[in-house]
């Protein structure tokens, strides 16, 4: 994963992203603030199966391309989806890596009430970094991303089996992204290649599962699973979808979150969601687990195993995630009756 830029002050940050001109442009729905109306139910997110969900895609062995792990770990999530929502798109390409390397790739995405003109997506990446340069030893080898894939992943699978046993009136899309982890390293001796992460979000944005696919926004879930992960407004959402980080931050500090889900705006990141704003224009934003020290002690190291992995930050994690679907919800049921 992916490249972080520190901007700073704050107002150079907002002002000098010209790469994502035309976003602001778009408006925004009009919702109601989250202040305003009374807290919506929700399902409950269920902790254990979240943590279940992410070791079971761990124990595969690491998902990098081109390899039986990757292959069998798709085929089981296709699976699970399958019984928690109304129709799962598998979108088969080959991504071309920095290097090279031909990727077979697989994006998954699992679609609730498919034809609801109102949507909204969850989103992950699912594959895993085929080597650990962050690391001192074993560089060359690939990590099992615990954190680094399979805990968002499998947040956004539990939060799939939740709607469906509640279900909205809107709809809500569940977007796994393949090749978003085979990106250049910065020590790299190859000549240097734009764009090479997050290589499925970049397909997803030029080619939706399906054609004009629309969403009011969307959410993008990236190492949101251990117990010291704090999560801060980052730059790029603020700039390409402020309304959208307000209103996440806002509902989680309602929740009591206001310590995890930090009113700080810090940085911009290269990520998935970057890609989606900067492609198919609809306003999403990064939880990430990012700070002044960076991604973690864990990113793209073998640390990155089952045991730093918490169950209650899982479930946080996933009970904002949740509110923010159904207060959505409810307020777009409330402005249509």
């Amino acid at each position: 994963m992916k490249k972080a830029f520190l901007v700073l002050p704050l107002l150079i940050l907002l002002s000098s992203c010209n790469w994502f001109k035309g976003n602001n442009n778009d408006t925004p729905p009009v919702v109601e603030t989250p202040k305003e109306a009374p807290l919506a139910k929700i399902p409950d997110f269920n902790q254990d199966s979240a943590y279940a969900y992410t070791k079971a895609q761990v124990d595969f062995g690491p998902r990098i391309l081109n390899s039986p792990a990757h292959e069998k770990c798709a085929a089981w999530m296709i699976s699970k989806l399958k019984q928690w929502t109304d129709t799962v798109y598998v979108q088969k390409y080959t991504a071309t890596a920095f290097d090279g390397t031909k990727m077979k790739s697989t994006n998954i995405i699992a679609s609730i009430n498919p034809k609801a003109a109102t949507r909204v997506f969850i989103s992950s990446h699912w594959d895993t970094r085929p080597i650990a340069d962050e690391d001192d030893h074993d560089q060359d080898k690939p990590i099992d991303g615990a954190d680094d894939g399979a805990g968002s992943t499998a947040v956004a699978m539990e939060i799939a089996r939740a709607v469906h046993a509640q279900r909205p009136e809107i709809g809500v899309d569940i977007v796994l992204f393949d090749s978003e982890d085979y990106g250049q390293p910065n020590d790299s001796k190859l000549p240097h290649v734009e764009d090479s992460w997050c290589l499925g979000s970049q397909y997803w944005a030029k080619s939706p599962h399906v054609p004009g696919y629309r969403a009011d926004f969307g959410i993008n879930l990236d190492m949101v699973g251990t117990a010291d992960a704090v999560f801060i407004r980052e730059g790029v959402s603020v700039n390409a979808a402020e309304w959208v980080s307000q209103y996440v931050w806002h509902i989680a500090s309602r929740l009591g979150y206001s310590g995890l889900f930090v009113n700080r705006i810090y940085g911009q990141i290269t990520d998935d969601h970057a890609y989606v704003n900067q492609i198919l224009h609809i306003p999403t934003i990064d939880v990430i687990r990012y700070d002044e020290g960076g991604f973690g002690k864990y990113h793209h190291t073998h640390k990155d195993k089952m045991d730093i992995i918490s169950k209650p930050m899982l479930q946080n994690v996933g009970k904002v995630m949740l509110q923010t679907i159904y207060q959505y919800n409810a307020e777009k049921s409330n402005k249509a009756s």
